[in-house]
């Protein structure tokens, strides 16, 4: 397995079929939500930099880092003694705003189109806040959700997508991660997975992913007897 991302961004008259992820079946497809299946950046954004404010951290805060648990970032921000009640507080903002969050180019058709027991969603947010930004987007809630209360440590660690395939009885080397954000591809290395990753909310160059897209539309899936297979559209 390489983890050479394969660079689409530069023009061509057809697709690059060259890379081994192509083709190869998986038994599981294992996405990622924000920035990956909907686009909730802004909505992110606004309420992190409203509790920033609450917090006097004024510019010492740089932003939310995409991809890793509420939790594990403000530990690094603010005493011990006060994350419980400050991963309360954002937690309280990012539920209240659900504007602007929207399903991202080709995501809903490219989860809908694998089996049910291929398919599951694993977050970094609660449930609770998951579902409410699937519901509000519009987006199609699979029946397999992994959040970060499922387990005792979230990306960049293995654990969230272990867990996910052992729900889905898989092995998480059948299984493919597609990932948008760099915290995520390293849990998905680390657990055995292949992955795929998404430009975005960070640029091809910082995605170390089997595969980079632009976007979700530029895969189709194969659905096979054993699995499934991904191909590259053209641009």
């Amino acid at each position: 397995m390489t983890n050479t991302p394969t660079d689409l961004t530069a023009p061509r008259e057809s697709p690059d079929t060259s890379n081994t992820l192509l083709g190869r079946v998986f038994e599981a497809v294992l996405f990622d939500m924000d920035g990956t299946l909907v686009d909730s950046t802004d909505a992110v954004s606004r309420s992190w930099r409203r509790w920033a404010d609450e917090a006097g951290l004024g510019e010492s805060f740089r932003g939310a880092e995409h991809g890793v648990p509420a939790r594990q970032m403000i530990a690094t921000l603010v005493p011990a003694d006060q994350v419980d009640q400050a991963v309360a507080r954002v937690t309280a903002l990012e539920l209240a705003d659900t504007s602007d969050i929207t399903v991202l180019p080709g995501a809903a058709e490219l989860l809908t189109s694998i089996p049910e027991h291929r398919r599951a969603i694993v977050t970094s947010c609660t449930r609770t806040l998951c579902l409410l930004r699937l519901t509000s987007s519009g987006f199609p809630i699979p029946a397999t959700v992994v959040t970060i209360e499922d387990t005792d440590r979230g990306k960049p660690f293995p654990e969230p997508f272990l867990e996910a395939a052992k729900r889905l009885g898989v092995d998480p080397a059948r299984c493919l991660v597609v990932e948008d954000a760099p915290a995520g591809l390293e849990a998905a290395r680390a657990a055995g997975c292949a992955t795929i990753g998404v430009e975005g909310t960070h640029a091809a160059a910082d995605l170390v992913a089997d595969l980079v897209v632009p976007s979700l539309d530029r895969l189709r899936i194969a659905v096979q007897d054993d699995g499934v297979s991904f191909e590259l559209l053209p641009a």
